[in-house]
């Protein structure tokens, strides 16, 4: 009787379906816009997660309180919505990045420092526009200023 071969260690496999190795079927028409509403909510579930996402919700909200309080026109929020928006988008993508960077370079590597910095970078300008914004609309020179 032969022993059993010792067990290979494999990668963990968080945040992963086990995997068919086939693509799964194409959809088309009403089925395929809910699949992809379907895959947008699985992603929002994932980037709740993340704490720097939390962090800039918590970012997000004390800015629109501060509009609030300071009396901002309609076009001022819709406006530091929009730059919200984009940053949460942003976060997605880095997010991403780092998620990609770390299964595929497991140990350290410049390249896969250099992505994830960029990626950091990005979310960092978006973060001082929400807030150069929101400045803007506090400090007016004007009442012609949204």
């Amino acid at each position: 009787m032969q022993p059993d071969p010792p067990p290979t260690e494999s990668p963990p496999m968080t945040d992963r379906a086990p995997s068919t190795g086939l693509p799964p079927p194409k959809l088309r028409g009403f089925g395929h816009l809910m699949a992809a509403a379907g895959y947008s909510l699985d992603g929002g579930k994932r980037l709740l997660r993340e704490p720097a996402f939390r962090h800039e919700i918590l970012f997000g909200a004390v800015l629109l309180v501060v509009l609030a309080m300071n009396g901002a026109s309609a076009a001022a929020f819709l406006i530091q919505l929009v730059l919200l928006a984009i940053l949460g988008a942003i976060e997605a993508v880095n997010t991403a990045i780092e998620l990609i960077v770390d299964r595929v370079s497991p140990e350290f590597s410049s390249f896969a420092k250099h992505a994830k910095d960029l990626g950091s970078f990005a979310v960092f300008c978006l973060l001082v526009a929400n807030a150069a914004f929101c400045a803007a609309v506090l400090f007016k020179d004007s009442s012609s200023f949204l």
